[in-house]
Order: structure tokens, then sequence, then C-alpha cells
């Protein structure tokens, strides 16, 4: 995985990406995660396989543009939840803070 995310990240370089405005690169994330919607409500699995890919290579290249590393962004999310308690509601896990 970390050779991946390394890849990503000097393919952005090489495209100029890293430098880029991360407020037009959040809206290249909000378009893939608008892909992935599209592959779940149309059961394609391939599809959803690279919408997945897609979402994490558009959000390796804003961590990036915002000097953050992909792995740094998932730890400080990990520290938050890892001790979160809560139930599932209607399929979705909420918080307890939140019941």
């Amino acid at each position: 995985m970390d050779k991946l995310v390394s890849q990503v990240g000097q393919w952005s370089i090489e495209k100029g990406l890293h430098q880029a405005d991360s407020s037009k690169q959040f809206l290249k994330v909000t378009e893939e995660v608008g892909e992935v919607a599209a592959a779940l409500a149309r059961n394609d699995k391939d599809a959803l396989k690279d919408g997945i890919g897609d979402v994490v290579v558009t959000l390796i290249i804003l961590a990036q543009q915002n000097n953050l590393t992909l792995h740094e962004c998932l730890q400080c999310a990990y520290d938050e939840i890892k001790g979160r308690t809560g139930q599932m509601v209607n399929g979705v896990f909420v918080k307890s803070s939140d019941l």
C-alpha cells in the first residue's frame, strides 16, 4: 500500500497536481464519491472497485496539496474512533454521543 501511495504522489507531482488549488481537488473527490454512489445503486462491482480506488487517489492528492500524508490523516481519524462506543441503527453505526 505504501508503494502505491508513493506512486500516486509521484504521478501527481509529474502532472503538477501537488501544487494545484486544493478546493478544486476536493471537487474531484466529490465527483469520484458520486461515482461510488452510482456503482452501488447499479450493483456494479467493477465500477465500485474503480470508484473506491479513484476516491483514494483524489484523497492522496488532496492531502499532498496540504502538506499532509494519507497515513497521518488516517491515523488521526483512527485515533478519534478507536475507543468510540455506540450502536447500529438501521444499518448505520451511531456514536453514543449522538444517541
